[in-house]
Order: C-alpha cells, then structure tokens, then sequence
C-alpha cells in the first residue's frame, strides 16, 4: 500500500522505522506537527518524526491544523491508501479521515477500550494495573472509540516508569503497526467493534495530578511517582519549594513515620505515608539537577519531624 505515516515526538519513531523496513508498502509522505521551540535558546526545532523522515528522504507535511485546505489537497494529490498514525497530537477532521481509502489506523498504547485519551501508559501505571499493551484501530470520531484490527500485551514490571513502559510499548507497537498494514493489504484483517464495558479514560496528567499525596497509601505513592517519571514529574513540597520525586520504593516493614514525616539514616532518606514508609532514592530540588536523595538530605540538614507536603 501506499501509505502516509503520522506521527510527532521519539516515541512514534520505531514503528516509522518498522514501515520503512518492512519493504512490502511505501512510505509517501509523514504528517507532523509544526516545528516547536526548545531548549534555553528556545530555537525552533522539528520533531523527531520529521528528523527521520527528512533523513530518510521522505516528504515532511507540517500543517498548523489537519484541515488547512493546502494540507488536505496535498494528502489527495498523493492519494494513500492508508494513513498509520502513531502520536500525531492533532485531532483528525472528518475531510481528512475520508481521504485514505482504508482510512487512518491509529496505534495507541493501551489494551482498548481501556485508557482512552492522551496518556494511557501514565494511568495505567498510576492505577496499579499488571498488564497492559497496545491496539491498532480504525480511527473514527469518537475519542479512541474506533474498530480494532490487533493488540499486543506487556508486563507491567514492579519499577517501571511511565518513560520506561513507553519505550518499551513503542517497539512492540511498531511490529504490532507494521503487520497490521500487512493484514489490511492482504484483506487477513478485519476490524473488530469495541466492547461498551470496560471504557476507562486517560486524560493528560496537569502537572496538579502529579503532586504527591504523603496521607495516601505508600502503595499510591510509589504508583503516582513511576507514573508521572519522566513527565511531567511527580513532586511535593519542602520549606516552601517544590520538590521533584524522580524514584522511591515501598518499605512495609517501616510504620514509624507519619504521613510526610522525614527520617534520615547514613545513607538513606525516608517518608512516612498513609501506611507505611517509603525511601526516597533520587529528587530534584527546584532549579537544580537530579541528585541522591541522601545528598540531597546532607544539603538541607533535615531536622527532627520536618515533613514533605506541608
């Protein structure tokens, strides 16, 4: 088939890679969002979709909005017969979606109809489920409502960050994509409807989500910090400042510290929750650098019964 593959940030690329590999369909063009600034320079930087494309000698579409009439008579000119998307984060006009015609095949990092939305590999993680995935569905309307073609599963390891997770998710995910394209080819595939139970929903985390409750369960807090590492960061509070938490691990063999509480060892640094304690492995206090959190706890001189949250 001919296809036109869309897709934004790093996490998007494995699976453009896995189309060009494949060596059985083609690669006309890719859809991106515009150049973004970034760094302290705040230059204006394409994405990494657009970065592979362009080394890869590929057409680079960059509209400000997927109905802007010069993009959407660019997409009929080259006439795909289907439109991959990993990650796009614009959402798709119906003029757009009419124009493939096997129609635009998101694949999306959750076992649908579970976590719906922009962040399913955060809720998963900050749910505490053990297993979760990706789906490759028919794009329709509706928010990650359409018909599914195909899933993988993956473990959900007892330390996994939601960085972690993802990075892992995004090369299964590609093989997942890449084989689907086969089984749309080939008329192997055909969509299946979505059952109506079991709809969960997975909004972006605001960076209030990410704050940590030290009255939850020391279980709740280890979920709230994996889930939001690398972004947008879980965090507390101490002396007044924010407080990055980038690593902590549950100790349920320690209940003397109320929820917050801090206790510092030689070279440990732990907090009481809603249970029982955690130990604080890595932080990062504002405007400064990850460090140990022991380092950390050596800078600021902690005194007895000072507490995070507060």
């Amino acid at each position: 088939m001919k296809l036109v593959f869309a897709g934004t940030p790093e996490v998007a690329v494995p699976a453009l890679d896995a189309l060009l590999a494949s060596g059985r369909h083609e690669v006309a063009a890719v859809v991106t969002r515009p150049d973004a600034p970034a760094g302290r320079g705040r230059r204006l930087v394409a994405s990494p979709v657009a970065q592979r494309a362009e080394e890869a000698g590929i057409e680079v579409l960059k509209p400000a909005r997927p109905r802007d009439e010069e993009f959407l008579a660019r997409l009929r000119e080259i006439a795909p017969d289907c439109c991959p998307v990993v990650a796009y984060g614009a959402l798709l006009p119906k003029v757009a979606l009419d124009i493939p015609a096997r129609g635009w095949v998101n694949l999306h990092f959750s076992l649908l109809p579970a976590w719906r939305g922009a962040a399913p590999v955060q809720h998963s993680l900050m749910a505490g489920d053990q297993v979760t995935g990706a789906s490759t569905f028919l794009i329709e309307e509706g928010l990650d409502s359409g018909p599914v073609y195909g899933v993988v599963t993956e473990d959900i390891r007892p330390t996994d960050t939601s960085g972690d997770l993802l990075t892992r998710l995004a090369f299964a995910g590609a093989g997942l994509l890449a084989a689907t394209m086969d089984g749309i080819e080939d008329g192997t595939l055909q969509a299946v409807p979505q059952p109506v139970e079991g709809v969960t929903l997975a909004p972006k985390i605001q960076v209030e989500d990410a704050r940590v409750d030290f009255a939850a369960p020391a279980l709740r807090v280890d979920r709230v910090v994996r889930g939001c590492t690398p972004a947008p960061g879980a965090w507390t509070v101490f002396r007044g400042e924010r407080l990055k938490l980038i690593q902590v691990t549950p100790l349920p063999d320690r209940t003397d510290l109320a929820p917050g509480e801090l206790a510092v060892g030689k070279n440990n640094v732990y907090a009481g929750t809603g249970s029982y304690a955690v130990e604080l492995l890595w932080v990062q206090p504002q405007g400064k650098k990850p460090m140990k959190a022991a380092d950390w706890a050596r800078g600021v001189r902690i005194a007895p019964g000072e507490r995070l949250g507060a």
